[in-house]
């Protein structure tokens, strides 16, 4: 089986699982306080900021810091679990397939799942500023030319996280543990993001991107700004160290 063949299985087996379900729930989750709170929105306290940057700012604030982790940590837990459950992936590593691809296979399925997560994010980011703007008689809705590229890259600085969840949930077995260790890596980004070697902790790249966007939208406020070197090299062979090693590792434990 090739490569393409193998992500296909591993989408049709998430059908039947409600991840999607549970993506959309928090996706939608992140904007109820947002609408709830929008009378204070109006009232940026000498903040150089509009209201409809500081609505788009704090409503993704949850979802960068905490939900996408979050979600993403789920995933690979709900993933690896669907395989476990019926001794499903002790099933395909009996196939003459490649371990290797069958583990980038359920990667990408995992970056997929984001990816959704992400598009959902944006529909409810939208949906949200328009009863907002209904509510306080104010257009609170970003032009989608500054919002979409925004997400898109909220989701690409996500991807370095995803590859060191999936690999704990490659070499932890119990998935309280795997899923606690990647709770536990996420805690520290408020403090990295304020350092000179965020670049190392790729939990936190999502909420520095978005801090850098809280930065242009009110001058004065968080005067860093995203610098491609070292980051960009940094990401790279974090991404690749964790995928190389969840390649290796992967399935080991069930053919034993």
């Amino acid at each position: 089986m090739n490569f393409f063949t193998l992500t296909g299985i591993e989408i049709t087996k998430i059908r039947r699982s409600k991840i999607l379900l549970l993506l959309l729930f928090a996706a939608m989750l992140m904007w109820i306080p947002a609408i709830i709170n929008s009378g204070s929105l109006m009232n940026v306290r000498d903040i150089p900021i509009t209201p409809e940057h500081n609505f788009f700012i704090q409503g993704f604030m949850g979802m960068v810091w905490f939900m996408i982790p979050a979600a993403l940590i789920i995933c690979t837990v709900l993933l690896t679990q669907i395989e476990r459950s019926e001794h499903g992936l002790l099933k395909m590593l009996s196939l003459p397939v490649n371990k290797g691809l069958l583990c980038l296979s359920k990667f990408t399925v995992l970056l997929l799942l984001s990816a959704i997560q992400m598009l959902m994010a944006a529909g409810a980011y939208y949906m949200s500023a328009f009863i907002v703007s209904r509510i306080q008689n104010y257009d609170f809705m970003l032009n989608p030319a500054y919002a979409i590229p925004a997400i898109l890259r909220f989701y690409l600085a996500a991807l370095p996280a995803a590859a060191v969840f999936w690999m704990l949930a490659v070499l932890i077995k119990t998935p309280v543990f795997a899923a606690g260790t990647g709770l536990a890596l996420c805690v520290p980004s408020v403090l990295m993001i304020n350092t000179d070697y965020w670049f190392l902790h790729p939990m936190s790249y999502p909420f520095y991107v978005l801090m850098t966007e809280y930065g242009k939208a009110a001058e004065g406020i968080y005067e860093r700004s995203i610098v491609w070197i070292p980051w960009i090299p940094a990401a790279l062979l974090i991404t690749a160290g964790c995928l190389v090693i969840s390649c290796i590792k992967f399935g080991i434990a069930e053919r034993r």
